[in-house]
Order: structure tokens, then sequence, then C-alpha cells
């Protein structure tokens, strides 16, 4: 075997291993989205052994013995690897190094559980019946920490850095954690001065209801073909968790809509389709190996909320979607007018559902959620302990206390889910689209004019070529300076806050 056939081995590999993961994530979509209750046990079942394919595929012997003499190869001065090849040389080995940290019995055992769980999650969270999940969140937790540690040991990284890796490569936990406790420092003094400002504005009046799903559904599926999102390649359905799955040629969205609220229904849609319009933007050439996957949860969070925050709540967005509500629901009278949505669109409100919170009090649910996990992980906390420590550490940072688990510590699949570790992403990704968006109209001064119309083009364009055409080439932090000129600064994010929300209506 010569070491050029080492790497084209690992690449023949990882397309086997990709298609795979890819029948996982639509078969997951539709458990989600689709699947009768009842098939719940069986997909679990398959679920499980995939996931035991899959893991098999990466830890045979061979595969060790390929990588050492591709990246043997790397070093030699004619090695024939360009930029992109070696990058997905690197994701190998990390891919490599997560999954040799652990035994079969633990990959299939985890998968079970949180297929158990998040079925049972389901149940107890419109019950708000937390005991009823708990017993499997227990399970998934200590198979979650046995996993974590068995990769912390591989790795040489702590436990929670160990977790967070697997969402956002190379991650610390503690400069993270110095980040989020300066945010927590700010934002009672940031949220206080935007709701005073708030305060001396006229008030957004919520358009009367109901309003039905249908006619929601018909309208977010408008603005989907206006972001650019192809519906032969995707499809949009409800979920009781607004999610993104599929596969690049065919990305699943859902949202949940509330017929005496359109604006939840409709942002989450919007959320939804910046992640599956960078699922669509990935390399093509690169389809079913790790370089070609997207680059950690930060830069894929970047996009959803870059559509839904930064261009989608904008002024000049909303001059585009008022007219569009208006006939979808047949409104009429100044509650429908730009002015009085843009308020409504913006409107700064402490409440207890991180999907709806608005964007000065989104990195507060994020910090509250990064601290519980890390805590339980660390079993600094027990589950007995989350509810309690849930509602004290919201009313510390928003002074607002859950009335029930359900708009408490039910409120999220990701734990029940097993994604543990994936939280802080939704903050370093609010503040990583800040930056991307501010260079996009950078470099194209003419984007806010263009949402005004609904145009979409430039900007799609801009990420395409900066963001999403990258794939895993670079690391995120390299990614971002690339498109921006710097690493990421949190005060490009302070400064995004500031303009949109103590500036005069």
């Amino acid at each position: 075997m010569t070491e050029q056939s080492a790497y084209g081995r690992l690449e023949t590999r990882f397309a086997r291993l990709g298609a795979l993961n890819e029948a996982m994530a639509v078969l997951h979509w539709d458990s989600s989205a689709m699947m009768p209750s009842g098939g719940a046990e069986a997909r679990g079942e398959q679920l499980a052994q995939l996931s035991l394919m899959a893991h098999e595929l990466l830890v045979e012997p061979g595969v060790a013995d390929w990588l050492s003499a591709a990246e043997t190869q790397v070093d030699s001065p004619d090695n024939g690897l360009d930029d992109w090849r070696r990058a997905n040389l690197r994701e190998m080995r990390r891919a490599h190094s997560h999954a040799t940290a652990l035994p079969a019995r633990l990959v299939e055992a985890l998968r079970r559980a949180c297929h158990t769980c998040e079925g049972l999650w389901r149940e107890a969270r419109p019950a708000n019946d937390y005991a009823r999940v708990k017993p499997a969140l227990q399970e998934v937790l200590a198979l979650t920490r046995e996993a974590g540690q068995a990769k912390a040991a591989a790795l040489g990284k702590s436990l929670y850095d160990a977790l967070l890796d697997q969402y956002e490569p190379d991650g610390n936990a503690a400069a993270i954690e110095r980040l989020f406790d300066e945010l927590a420092q700010d934002l009672p003094n940031l949220l206080g001065e935007v709701l005073e400002h708030q305060a001396k504005q006229p008030a957004a009046v919520l358009p009367a209801g109901p309003f039905p799903v249908e006619a929601q559904a018909d309208l977010a599926r408008q603005l989907m073909q206006a972001l650019g999102f192809d519906f032969r390649h995707g499809r949009l359905d409800t979920s009781a968790h607004p999610f993104t799955g599929g596969v690049p040629e065919d990305v699943r969205l859902t949202t949940r809509y509330d017929d005496s609220d359109f604006v939840s229904g409709l942002m989450g849609v919007v959320h939804e389709t910046g992640h599956a319009l960078y699922e669509r933007g990935l390399p093509r050439a690169w389809r079913r190996q790790p370089v070609g996957d997207a680059r950690g949860m930060s830069i894929h969070e970047s996009q959803s909320l870059l559509f839904e925050m930064q261009a989608c709540r904008s002024r000049d967005f909303v001059s585009y979607l008022a007219p569009l509500a208006q006939s979808a629901f047949a409104g009429s009278g100044p509650e429908w007018e730009a002015d009085n949505l843009y308020r409504l669109y913006t409107r700064v409100q402490p409440d207890f559902i991180r999907v709806d919170a608005d964007e000065v009090t989104y990195p507060a649910h994020v910090i509250l959620r990064f601290r519980l996990e890390k805590a339980l992980i660390e079993e600094r906390m027990t589950l007995d302990d989350l509810p309690g420590a849930w509602a004290e550490q919201l009313e510390a940072l928003l002074g607002i206390t859950p009335p029930d688990d359900r708009r408490g510590c039910l409120q999220d699949i990701h734990w029940y889910d097993g994604a543990w570790g994936y939280f802080p992403t939704y903050t370093l990704g609010a503040m990583t689209a800040a930056q991307l968006f501010a260079s996009a109209c950078s470099a194209h001064p003419e984007i806010p004019e263009q949402l005004g119309r609904g145009d979409f083009s430039t900007l799609l364009a801009w990420l395409r070529r900066h963001v999403h055409g990258q794939g895993s080439r670079f690391s995120s932090e390299e990614l971002l300076v690339r498109a921006t000129g710097k690493p990421l600064d949190p005060k490009i994010f302070e400064a995004h806050l500031r303009g949109r929300y103590l500036a005069d209506a």
C-alpha cells in the first residue's frame, strides 16, 4: 500500500460513513416530524444499529494505519495533497480520535438512551411533568459523562471541553466562561437602558388574531423562497421543537406555530432557513467528506441568527414584510403598518422561552444553560436541583421566575436528546452573526436597501463565498478572520444591540 493510496482509502471510507450519517439524519428528522408514536421503539433500534455501524467504520484498525501513513505523506515535499485534502485529513483525525475514545457498547447505549429520553420529553413537556422524564435524563447524563471522560482522556482536554469539541472544535470552556461572566455583568444595565428607552416610544401593538396555521405556513414558505431556499431540495414541517435536519440535497426544516401570535412561528422559520441555506451552500465537491461539513455550531448558529436577527428584524426588511403579512392575514389598520411591525419585531421583554427571546435577553438564556449543564456534567449539581437552580438563575439574570417546568428546564430538547456542550454556540453564533453581517454590508452597502425589496441575493452570495463554500477548510477563528479581517470581537455585537435598541423608533 502506497502513502497516496492511504489517503485515497480514507476518502472512500469517509464517503461511506457520510452516507450512513445522512441516513441517520433523515431517520431522526422523521422521528421528530412524521413518525407515529408507536414506531419509537423500532426507530430507536434502527438508529442504534446505524450508529454502531458508523462507529465500526471509524475504529477499524486499518483506519489508524491509513491516517498515520497519510499524515506522514503531508510532510513530504511532493505529497500531492492540496489545502483541501490536508484540511480533510485534519478533520478525519479529529473524527477518528472522538470515535476511538468510545467502546462500541457505549455508543450503542448512548444512542438508545437518547432516543428513549427524547420520546419521553415530547410527552413530558406539554404535560409539565419533569418527574416523568427525569429517570431517562439521568441515564443520558450518566452515559454522556462516561463518554466525556473517555474523550477527555483521549484528547487531553477537560471533561466539558471534550464534549464542547463535538460541537465547537477546539472550543475552550474557560474562555467562554470569562466572556459569559462579562456579558452577565453588563446585561442588566443594557437591558435597563433598553427598557427605559423603549417605554418612551410608541407601544407595539400585536395585530388581533387568530392567525390560521395554514396562512402562517404559506407566508413562511414565501419568505423562505425570498431568502433563497429551494423547495426542490427541502421541505417545511412542524415539530415540538424547531430544528433543521436532513442532508444538503434534501434539507428538512421544522417549526411550531401559535395561532394567537404569528411572529414566533415566522421568525422560527427564518432562523431554521438560515441553517438550511448554510447546509445547501456547503462545497459540493467535498460532499460526504469531513472537510465538506459545516465548521462547528457557532458558525452554524451564526447563519441562522444572521438571517433571523441581523437581516429579518431590520427596519428595511420589515418594510418588505408588512404588506405580505397584511395580505396573508387579511389585516387592516395601523397595527399592520411597517413602523408598528418593526416595533413588534424588535420589542424587548424578558420572557421564559429561549427560542422566542429578543436579541437583548437571548444571551441570558444561553448563559444560564451553559452554567447549569457544566455544573451537571461536573457533578456539582444533580438533576433534582435543576428546576430550582434554573428558576434562581433566570431571576438573577432577567428578573423573572418561570411558573412551571414547561417554561423552565423542560423547554429545550437538547439535553434530552444528548446534546451536552452545545448551548454556548448560540451566543458565540450571535456575536459571529453581527460581525459577518457588518462586514457583508461594508463590502456591499446596497444590502440593506435590497432587503427592503426582499432581495437576499447579494447577501447570500457573500455568505456562499466567505462562509458556506469553505466548509471545514479553516478553523472557526480563521474563517472569521478571512471573512471580516479580525477574530471574534464582542464589541461589534454590543454596538449592534445599542444601535438597534437605543435608537429612536
